[in-house]
């Protein structure tokens, strides 16, 4: 049977490392604006809107023709401006919620599908995508990394290198189990309630990683895994710099 899917992008103006990031220009266009087409452009979802606790946000969204609810500015994460939108009885009806990082113009439908598919089969309450990676990634930082149980159900997120190494090992065997996180979600309507619903945990605070809140709270995160991680998230400004220099070869053919 067919599943209803919400998709929404929550935007923040308050970002650190790249002041303003929702407005900033990507090939003309405001980063949010570009994430929005590019979903839309997707189609893996029945409808998609921007949340936001930025006027400014909101009517760039409005210009682009964007739907765009305006909310609270104390939200701890993204999740949590997400179950603000599902709040409202006009949203409440949808089978998945797909939550959208603001800065991940690149997205896949593969990342997007494999995220919904975790949880419109029942498997699991919560989804998520990851793709192989580079062992190189292990040490940076910017790049999260997931390490699974063999069912595909997320044990663990991590800036840090994870799995560590002890000793050297052979290469094969650390390109089959370094993953990359991609910035998606999916939820069950309940089971986005429930993660609201807990307390910021510590770890999510320690690594400022959103998804560590269930995890710690014994919540099951299927990971589908995907071919190829998207080019990376917009974080710092040679991102940005890099992604508008080369935005017509990241913009071309991605699926």
């Amino acid at each position: 049977m067919a599943v209803s899917t919400l998709a929404i992008i929550p935007a923040r103006l308050s970002a650190t490392r790249l002041p303003r990031k929702p407005l900033r220009l990507l090939a003309g266009v405001p980063i949010v604006i570009r994430v929005w087409q590019r979903v839309i452009a997707l189609g893996v979802a029945d409808r998609c809107l921007i949340a936001t606790d930025s006027p400014e946000v909101q009517r760039a969204a409005h210009d682009a023709g964007a739907e765009c609810m305006l909310t609270r500015d104390d939200h701890p994460s993204g999740t949590d401006r997400v179950a603000e939108v599902v709040s409202h009885a006009e949203y409440a009806s949808f089978d998945v919620i797909l939550n959208v990082q603001g800065d991940e113009p690149f997205i896949s439908a593969e990342a997007l599908e494999g995220a919904v598919g975790c949880v419109a089969g029942g498997r699991f309450e919560l989804g998520t995508a990851a793709a192989h990676a580079p062992i190189e990634t292990l040490q940076t930082p910017n790049v999260v990394k997931v390490v699974c149980a063999d069912d595909g159900r997320a044990l663990y997120f991590s800036r840090a290198g994870i799995p560590a190494l002890r000793e050297p090992v052979d290469r094969s065997v650390l390109e089959g189990t370094v993953r990359q996180h991609i910035g998606v979600y999916a939820y069950t309507p309940d089971a986005l309630q429930r993660w609201v619903a807990l307390p910021e945990h510590p770890l999510e605070r320690i690594e400022r990683l959103e998804q560590l809140r269930p995890l710690a709270a014994g919540m099951a995160m299927g990971v589908a895994t995907i071919e190829e991680a998207p080019p990376g998230g917009l974080d710092t400004e040679d991102d940005l710099t890099r992604a508008n220099e080369n935005w017509t070869h990241l913009s071309a053919d991605r699926k």
